[in-house]
């Protein structure tokens, strides 16, 4: 809950118009810690990101946060769920297996709630205001369709975006693309904040050469 990618995240998207944040965020980092629930009943605590806006620490995994929020936590279904900004990217196989970034978003998901997990590169340096601009224009792109209620039930919307490590001038822009099945350069790979690579194929590529990826989640994790 105290994550600097959170407060970030939370910052940005309570400065847009008409929109009310409420944060439900694991109590200690839980990296790679996939879809993950604890039996029993959740401890959750009073907090505040590091920004100091109002948050609910949930004492477990992240997908535990969510499910705590859903099933009665908090007042209101909220029209969209946006998990990170996390610190690390979640690419490709592993991503998929094991994030549990990805993780809670597909519990929002299983309650009927559309999701976006949002992803940065690790490492030092990171400009995690620069990665939630692009998690606000994705909302923005998507507000109208959400508020009507389209992207629920069959349409449901679970998406995956990562942001490399790259300057705001250097970033080529989103490209959509599918998560890849395997793991290659997923995590080590540094970003080529100067590749000229087009038409990437996969979310591994296209994040390795400067490319802010967006890829469609399943919505359970790959055998």
């Amino acid at each position: 809950v105290g994550a600097p990618g959170i407060a970030a995240l939370v910052e940005a998207l309570a400065a847009m118009p008409d929109t009310e944040v409420i944060v439900s965020a694991p109590l200690e980092q839980q990296s790679g810690t996939g879809g993950k629930t604890t039996e029993g009943e959740l401890v959750v605590t009073d907090a505040t990101t590091e920004r100091g806006y109002e948050a609910n620490a949930v004492a477990g995994f992240p997908a535990d946060a969510i499910n705590w929020a859903l099933d009665g936590g908090i007042e209101v279904t909220p029209d969209l769920v946006v998990t990170g900004i996390n610190s690390g990217q979640n690419l490709g196989s592993t991503g998929d297996q094991v994030s549990g970034t990805i993780g809670a978003a597909r519990a929002a998901v299983a309650h009927g709630v559309p999701a976006l997990a949002a992803s940065a590169s690790a490492g030092e340096g990171v400009d995690y205001d620069l990665a939630a601009t692009f998690v606000v224009d994705w909302v923005e792109e998507h507000r109208e369709a959400l508020l009507a209620g389209e992207l629920t039930g069959d349409a449901i919307i679970l998406e995956n975006l990562n942001v490399p490590n790259c300057t705001v001038d250097q970033l080529r822009g989103v490209v959509e693309v599918p998560m890849s099945p395997g793991n290659e350069g997923a995590l080590t790979e540094p970003q080529d904040c100067t590749s000229t690579l087009e038409g990437p194929t996969d979310d591994v590529t296209a994040f390795n050469n400067g490319f802010v990826a967006l890829s469609a989640i399943s919505f359970e994790p790959a055998a």
